[in-house]
């Protein structure tokens, strides 16, 4: 993982799910929360999320983190063949770099 703290805050038990984009043009990298994984495929999907670098996992009460990029890229490609569609344009370098 680039550039997290190896502290998870302390809270309730929850998992939160941490999309991280690259920093664009303004040089600001914009890391944005969900609820759940599925939240995060389908906004990733319907592109809310322009050029997403990493998607990374913490549990505030266990304490433990997960880069889970991986995973989101196959289950976008996955559900894109399903669908019989192409990669949309703005996942592709993400999906490429993180599937295999």
């Amino acid at each position: 993982m680039r550039g997290f703290p190896p502290i998870v805050p302390y809270g309730a038990d929850q998992t939160i799910y941490l999309v991280v984009e690259s920093p664009g043009q303004h040089g600001v990298t914009r890391q944005t929360e969900r609820a759940d994984i599925e939240t995060v495929i389908a906004d990733l999907l319907s592109g809310q999320f322009n050029d997403p670098i990493e998607v990374v996992a913490f549990n505030t009460l266990e304490h433990w983190t997960d880069d889970l990029s991986r995973d989101v890229a196959r289950e976008i490609r996955c559900r894109c063949d399903i669908d019989g569609r192409e990669v949309p344009v703005y996942l592709e370098e993400f999906v490429g770099r993180t599937s295999t």
